[in-house]
């Protein structure tokens, strides 16, 4: 099932370095439950502060000189938009970056920071992907998507591979998802290794299109409240490659909601004295929550946390 993407995420984990970093896994005994384990894999300390740096460098290595010679367009909540910026600015191209107006003000002043251009559309972060789209066909320009593109959701399961490779006997994974790029990449290659780990998706209660679609075999508009998660609001594209995915191999899927996102954010920053992003709290909440006995992973997805959140997470 998935072989290609397993067969190219196996490709790119040989083939990212040193561009991408090979991530720690770290023993989190605060997040025990039952009769588990749990890893965190450290994704805070990748490159750009979050794992979208491995699709982005993955799909950015997979273009033409002529595809690279056009600008770089792409939409994105924050973490994808810096990791396209950054990885097409070590490749000496440019980047136009299309976010929604309520993308995270620290993702987006990185953006900028980054030497990117940026366009502002209003509402469901989705629609700055269809405007993306649009313009980068309009201009001649070559747009990368943040989770509907076979390379950027195999460069993501790169995550998988090391897995296997720092924790042999892996029982399951919990992942936040958005758009489902990051769990599709790692449970194609986990599911390939071994079809009895079990995956786990974790989605914001306020912002989970993709549970709900996946719910109801398609892929539907669902409504979207403000979220700590913001790194997973929003829609799905109509059509993208990762619906499938994340219906056939995913075993488990949560709704968490904001308190247990913030109690989980400040019990992280009290064990370890960093801030992670509400994705991240996000998976971290849904823990004691999973059907898994055994050594679980959990991926800490990001790090690039406005102050204003800072400030929202402390004064709870």
């Amino acid at each position: 099932m998935f072989a290609a993407t397993v067969h190219l995420t196996a490709h790119l984990d040989g083939t990212l370095r040193p561009d991408v970093l090979e991530t720690s896994l770290e023993r989190r005994p605060e997040f025990d439950f039952d009769m588990s384990e749990i890893w965190a894999k450290l994704e805070n300390r990748q490159v750009t502060g979050s794992f979208k740096f491995r699709g982005a460098t993955a799909k950015l290595a997979s273009l033409s000189r002529e595809e690279l010679a056009n600008p770089i367009v792409t939409a994105s909540t924050g973490n994808h938009g810096i990791a396209v910026v950054t990885a097409a600015r070590s490749l000496g191209t440019r980047g136009i970056v299309f976010v929604s107006d309520n993308a995270d003000r620290k993702k987006v002043e990185r953006i900028r920071d980054a030497g990117a251009a940026i366009e502002v559309v209003p509402g469901d972060p989705v629609l700055a992907e269809v405007a993306a789209r649009a313009a980068a066909a309009d201009r001649g320009g070559t747009y990368i998507s943040p989770y509907n593109d076979p390379i950027v959701v195999a460069g993501q399961g790169t995550i998988g591979s090391e897995l296997l490779r720092q924790l042999p006997k892996l029982a399951g994974v919990v992942i936040a998802v958005g758009g489902g790029g990051l769990i599709s990449g790692v449970a194609a290659t986990l599911k390939a290794h071994n079809p009895q780990i079990r995956v786990v998706a974790a989605s914001a209660a306020h912002s989970a299109a993709m549970h709900h679609s996946v719910a109801a075999g398609a892929i539907i508009t669902t409504d979207h409240l403000p979220t700590l998660s913001d790194g997973t609001a929003g829609g799905i594209e109509e059509g993208s490659v990762t619906f499938p995915m994340c219906r056939a191999l995913v075993d488990e899927w949560l709704l968490i909601d904001e308190p247990a996102i913030v109690a989980a954010m400040k019990t992280y920053a009290r064990a370890t004295g960093d801030v992670v992003e509400g994705s991240a709290g996000v998976a971290l909440a849904a823990l004691p929550r999973a059907a898994i006995s055994g050594p679980v992973a959990v991926v800490i997805c990001g790090a690039n946390v406005s102050a204003e959140t800072i400030a929202r997470v402390s004064n709870v």
